[in-house]
């Protein structure tokens, strides 16, 4: 696989407690500035984003093209998967704010795949995943999967 190089544009306006900011898909344009705001990573969300959900956007994307990967590769493509990423941010003592979990329920229509078929290909797929390892450097990451 070619070296990857993707970029974001983001903008802040004013301090953080009520200020607020955009992301910009740089390279590719796929979304322009989405909102986001302190009250939106730490309150209700009210249509603005935040960087954890944006982690467990590309946390979940990444799995996901790991586990089609896994799937094909033992001969069993999906029909569809469903993935649900879910990112935890808590306070750790001594280090303030950290991302601390990062949660994936993989769930799979696969046409010739049994259970245990799904979940060894959901197990090979979250060790392959680039962003399992980056999150766990410094956190867990967990993997449920079930045929649907």
């Amino acid at each position: 696989m070619p070296r990857i190089v993707r970029e974001a544009a983001l903008t802040w306006e004013g301090n953080v407690a009520r200020g607020a900011g955009t992301i910009t898909a740089a390279s590719s344009g796929a979304y322009d500035a989405l909102p986001y705001t302190l009250a939106s990573r730490i309150s209700t969300p009210e249509g603005k984003t935040s960087p954890e959900e944006l982690l467990a956007s590309a946390h979940g994307a990444c799995f996901t093209m790991s586990l089609a990967s896994e799937l094909a590769t033992a001969g069993t493509p999906p029909e569809r998967l469903d993935i649900r990423c879910v990112v935890t941010m808590d306070e750790v003592q001594g280090k303030g704010h950290q991302i601390v979990h990062s949660q994936i329920d993989a769930h799979g229509t696969v046409p010739g795949c049994d259970e245990a078929g799904f979940a060894q290909a959901a197990e090979a797929a979250d060790a392959g995943c680039p962003f399992s390892a980056l999150i766990r450097a410094s956190a867990t990451v967990g993997v449920t999967a079930s045929l649907t």
